[in-house]
């Protein structure tokens, strides 16, 4: 648009130059239509108004929410044309399949009398997790010469998030063996009344069948007993998220293989009453939402698109942790941290573990999920484990011979490994000794 602007300015100052009358009568005439033109269009554009109505704003894979955009022309003057186009990321659909499957069209060519409204309507069919931003609107406008065009952001997005698929373990045993030994909670669940632990003054709320009244009597003075738990329930999921762990050739395959096997195994934990929490060195996507406004005009579409869309660089180094604990809302919690996680190249699992190791319950099994045992790994979940923490780790790995190598070096830890090999094996990942689970499911203290 400047470049031809320029050009008229150009022939202007060459007819004056040369005399050119002709000339200069021509390069006026179209000066002044693009002025003309210019304010016309303008006009146009900013009595636009939108309003996007989306059915639901959180789905699960599979689910096809309904997207409706209602456009009017609040001005004076009819619009000769007008093509809106709902933006999406390009994340979200250069991939096969696409992770937001388009049903419908998301952009449209009308043309709007005075106070007409035209409509629009999609459908997003959510083929892989993730947090994505639908919208806001992007419209262009023009003249009928095609002298200027301007482009204009209206209706603030809307944001979808997808859960990632769960699926149902067949037996769970990663928390029901304590390599070492009897380990006293740090938080109780779970008592036995036939293990009395010790005794301890009344306390207001304490039920009658826990008063001591053989203390009682020989003090004078209500005292309580106190018991030993029973059992050893739910783990803390440590998931890595690191780029460099997963090559560029394996995704999104790979990662999102790791976050569904991270929500199955809390989804187990979850169903039977334990405890769990997760903890990543991933991204939030959501700390990449921009909040600048969304009312902008230029006169380039992909100078728009670059300003309106999330960005793409995020310098927050916070891990996400869900605190280990149990209750649909710490599972819901999960469930959105594990939606929103993204790959990243800001923490290490090793620099995650020194900072947060001391915020996991010891009593909870530490299930790792790695796509590959580096030393640096390995030495992470070595401290974890001289520390007194229960460590099982499922490798994300394809290849059997791979899987191999790292299991080995775990093993010669003490660290029991799982091999996750694709989106089938996570139903069976933890069913190597099922009867065991079965006649136990929240595991022994004793091992």
């Amino acid at each position: 648009m400047m470049r031809g602007l320029l050009t008229i300015l150009f022939l202007i100052l060459l007819a004056l130059t040369l005399r050119l009358g002709m000339l200069l009568y021509a390069a006026s005439t179209v000066a002044a239509l693009w002025l003309v033109c210019r304010g016309l269009v303008r006009l146009w554009g900013r009595s636009v108004t939108a309003q996007r109505r989306t059915s639901q704003t959180v789905a699960e894979i599979g689910d096809a929410v309904t997207i409706q955009i209602s456009i009017t022309n609040t001005g004076r003057w009819a619009i000769p044309w007008l093509i809106a186009e709902d933006l999406l990321p390009p994340q979200a659909l250069i991939f096969e399949p696409p992770n937001l499957q388009v049903n419908g069209r998301r952009m449209q060519l009308t043309k709007l009398a005075a106070g007409q409204s035209a409509s629009m309507l999609y459908q997003l069919t959510g083929n892989r997790r993730g947090y994505y931003q639908v919208g806001p609107l992007l419209m262009e406008t023009g003249d009928l010469f095609g002298l200027y065009r301007h482009f204009r952001v209206v209706a603030a997005p809307h944001f979808l998030m997808i859960y990632p698929r769960v699926i149902p373990l067949q037996g769970y045993d990663i928390a029901s063996r304590r390599p070492l030994g009897e380990v006293r909670l740090t938080y109780r669940l779970f008592e036995d009344p036939t293990r009395v632990a010790g005794v301890r003054p009344y306390q207001p709320g304490d039920p009658l069948n826990r008063v001591h009244w053989r203390a009682t009597a020989r003090t004078g003075q209500l005292h309580s007993k106190e018991f030993e738990p029973s059992c050893l329930a739910g783990a803390t999921v440590l998931l890595d998220f690191h780029r460099d762990q997963y090559p560029q050739r394996h995704e999104p395959v790979r990662s999102d293989l790791a976050v569904t096997t991270a929500a199955s195994v809390a989804h187990a934990l979850y169903q039977m009453g334990h405890q769990v929490g997760l903890l990543s060195n991933g991204r939030d996507a959501a700390h990449r939402l921009r909040d600048e406004g969304w009312q902008w005009e230029g006169t380039t579409r992909a100078r728009l698109r670059n300003r309106v869309a999330m960005r793409v660089s995020d310098d927050h180094l916070q891990p996400l942790h869900v605190e280990t604990r149990r209750g649909p809302e710490t599972w819901h919690r999960i469930m959105e941290t594990l939606a929103r996680v993204e790959l990243t190249d800001g923490l290490s699992l090793d620099a995650m573990v020194r900072e947060y190791a001391w915020r996991m319950p010891r009593d909870a099994t530490v299930v790792a999920i790695v796509s590959s045992v580096t030393p640096v790994v390995s030495m992470a979940l070595h401290d974890l484990r001289r520390h007194g923490f229960a460590v099982a780790a499922v490798l994300n790995l394809y290849d059997s011979y791979d899987f191999s190598q790292a299991s080995g070096a775990l093993l010669a830890q003490g660290i029991r490994a799982y091999h996750l090999r694709d989106e089938t094996s996570i139903g069976t990942i933890c069913q190597e000794t099922s009867c065991h689970a079965a006649s136990n499911p929240l595991g022994s203290t004793t091992s």
